[in-house]
């Protein structure tokens, strides 16, 4: 069997232009620190921490150790009335590291279904403390909360939702972009704040009595980098506690220490009722996703429940031995480097070196967020998303690896990525982007 011509067409791959990628293919072959390499031995510097979620870097030998040894010993056990030492301990482990009251945390296998699992959680309380007309789910124009049925339905952005059905009852806040008054933001822009109170608009159109929850990004990620205005965050926390409303972020890009805290939560000071997470939580190596739950939702379902199952969701996987230990292994790393800390010193430094694309002509706005950045540029006429499309490829040709989203560059590097790597980053883009002008 091993004899079989590797030759591309059994691989349906996810999120991907199947026929152009096949007919001109580009491929990962290793990885260490701030790089990959390519089959031939090409390097590429890691401008994306993968795809968001190699915060610590690349092969990271304390994480693979940890999953060798963990693979070695107990490759699987299940926490279906069941577990292992491990899961315990990184439960207890990012409930301290969680904002204050979020001390509960139920696993998953990726940002998807900790999204789920977060609007399941949020159904589940409402009904558990007597509020059962509470089935409603508000989430954001242009926000991404994964692809499964209720992370497409809350999600904005069409192209995601377009081929599938979305859940009845679900309704959306309007995003909270404009380049009118934003443009060239570094942190959260000035103007904004005021588009939280259209939730009190969809409260006073439905009813509070039947919403369970609003479910936002901190700081929108996949749709093109979207800091949230000053104040705005805060709005959506006094509106959605004044309602009996959960308040969900969906931190699954911004958790460990892209915006220089352990989540987003900490860096904008506010607190929701639940928080998704997964990337780095275990830096990529092994899939595992999260939600933290505030005291008094966890409560409220195991307290009120029937003797027996408390809460009927999970999956296989949750919780899966080896994912524990590459978390555990994930979280000591970035408490012995410092690299939340890194990040949040790292960001006026990351703002000056990315925002200095602004002369060339073909970009039309750039957004900077801990150590996240938007690089958007102009369309090609007739042609949107060309553009990035084309820079996306000369960059990964030339050497480095961005995330193209329609004609956005998305930058969220490792976090341990020196000063003079920012700076590579930097150059390498901008002849990428010259280059495919």
């Amino acid at each position: 069997m091993s004899n079989i011509p590797n030759d591309l067409s059994a691989f349906w791959m996810p999120f991907t232009d199947n026929r152009g990628y096949k007919a001109e293919p580009r491929m990962f072959a290793k990885a260490a620190g701030m790089h990959y390499w390519t089959p031939d031995g090409r390097q590429v510097l890691d401008g994306t921490g993968g795809l968001w979620c190699v915060n610590a870097g690349h092969c990271r030998a304390p994480i693979t150790q940890a999953i060798a040894q963990a693979a070695g010993e107990l490759d699987f056990a299940p926490t279906f009335q069941l577990a292992h030492p491990s899961v315990f301990r990184l439960a207890t482990r990012l409930a301290a590291i969680t904002p204050e009251g979020l001390d509960h945390i139920f696993f998953t296998n990726s940002g998807s279904e900790s999204v789920d699992t977060a609007l399941k959680i949020a159904l589940a309380y409402q009904r558990s403390i007597g509020q059962g007309t509470r089935t409603r789910l508000i989430g954001r124009q242009r926000g991404y909360h994964g692809v499964n049925f209720g992370g497409v339905s809350v999600g904005g952005i069409v192209g995601n939702r377009r081929q599938f059905l979305s859940l009845p009852g679900v309704d959306h806040l309007r995003h909270t972009h404009s380049h009118e008054h934003q443009a060239f933001t570094r942190g959260q822009p000035a103007w904004g704040a005021h588009l939280a109170d259209e939730l009190e608009g969809l409260v006073a159109l439905h009813g509070a009595e039947t919403i369970a929850a609003v479910i936002v990004e901190p700081m929108a990620g996949s749709t093109g980098v979207l800091p949230p205005p000053v104040g705005y965050l805060e709005k959506l926390r006094a509106i959605t506690a004044k309602h009996g409303i959960l308040l969900i972020f969906d931190e699954v890009i911004t958790g460990f220490g892209r915006l220089g805290a352990p989540f987003a939560a900490q860096a904008f000071g506010v607190t929701p009722d639940l928080i998704t997470m997964a990337k780095g939580l275990t830096n990529g190596a092994v899939p595992m996703g999260a939600v933290a739950a505030v005291g008094f939702v966890h409560d409220g379902i195991v307290n009120n429940a029937l003797p027996g199952i408390e809460l009927a969701h999970g999956y296989t996987y949750s919780g899966h031995p080896l994912a524990a230990a590459a978390g555990l292994a994930t979280l000591d790393i970035y408490a012995d480097e410092g690299l939340f800390e890194r990040s949040a010193a790292l960001t006026d430094v990351w703002a000056d070196a990315i925002h200095g694309l602004r002369d060339l002509d073909v970009i039309h706005d750039i957004r900077t967020c801990g150590f996240v950045a938007g690089v958007e540029m102009k369309p090609k006429p007739g042609a949107p998303g060309a553009r990035g499309k084309a820079v996306f490829h000369r960059a990964f040709d030339d050497g480095l690896l961005v995330r193209a989203t329609a004609d956005t560059i998305a930058l969220s590097p490792p976090l341990i990525a020196s000063e003079a790597e920012i700076g590579e980053i930097v150059d390498r883009l901008r002849a990428a982007i010259v280059a495919a002008a």
